[in-house]
């Protein structure tokens, strides 16, 4: 082998490290970008969590939808859990109103619909439900929330691995939320890995949205149906 081949090796060789080098930074650097969005939204709600019985108080719960059973009658077990601690935060006077937000033409069926049919079995009564059937995601339902109905200070209830995100958006949207951990009985372990990953990603267009300040798919009217419902409660106002 000649000298110039040698050289040639040795260069070969010697630019791999450096090659190596800078996929690894590279590999450093994406990961610290997609995990701020993650960061952002766990340390922002980090003292504005609670567990159920811990809630503090509020007029209003607003309990985030989710699909349906395959049925499309009834809640999957992750709405369901979500549902039973709103109707739990009503029955101890910790809240007084639900306002109850998802997907009204969604493909596993009405999720608002099937939400206030299991709250009133649960023993809510129907004057204390409010239904947004365009709550088409975590974003557009606190922005709704704010909005549309009228909401300045809540409760917001979905499963532990959702709740740093729905507090946050809330919050970055001018919401006084505090989130309350809903129950998920059913709910297997492997489930809550998988949508730990998904939050972790979902976090990074939560970012974009509020950075954009993006508005909510659907545009709605402002509605009184929560004011109207709180009057209702409290005996200020008669039905009507």
């Amino acid at each position: 082998m000649s000298d110039a081949d040698v050289s040639g090796v040795g260069s070969v060789v010697s630019r791999r490290p450096r090659r190596r080098g800078r996929v690894a930074i590279l590999a450093v650097v994406a990961l610290l970008l997609t995990s701020l969005p993650w960061l952002w939204t766990t340390i922002a709600a980090r003292d504005h969590v609670y567990d159920e019985a811990d809630a503090p108080t509020a007029d209003v719960v607003i309990v985030l939808g989710t699909a349906v059973a395959a049925d499309r009658q009834r809640p999957s077990d992750r709405l369901a859990g979500r549902l039973e601690t709103a109707a739990e935060l009503v029955t101890s006077g910790r809240a007084k109103v639900v306002l109850v937000s998802g997907d009204g033409g969604g493909t596993s069926g009405d999720e608002p619909a099937v939400m206030t049919a299991y709250l009133t079995g649960l023993g809510v009564d129907a004057r204390r439900v409010v239904a947004d059937p365009f709550g088409l995601d975590t974003y557009d339902s606190c922005a709704r929330a704010r909005e549309v109905y009228g909401v300045q200070r809540a409760l917001i209830v979905t499963q532990s691995f959702h709740l740093p995100r729905a507090v946050t958006l809330c919050r970055q949207l001018g919401l006084d939320v505090d989130g309350v951990t809903a129950r998920c009985d059913g709910c297997g372990r492997l489930m809550f890995v998988e949508k730990s990953i998904r939050e972790y990603f979902a976090s990074g267009k939560a970012a974009w949205d509020t950075v954009r300040g993006r508005p909510p798919a659907i545009h709605s009217p402002a509605s009184p149906a929560v004011q109207d419902a709180l009057r209702v409660v409290t005996g200020q106002g008669a039905d009507r």
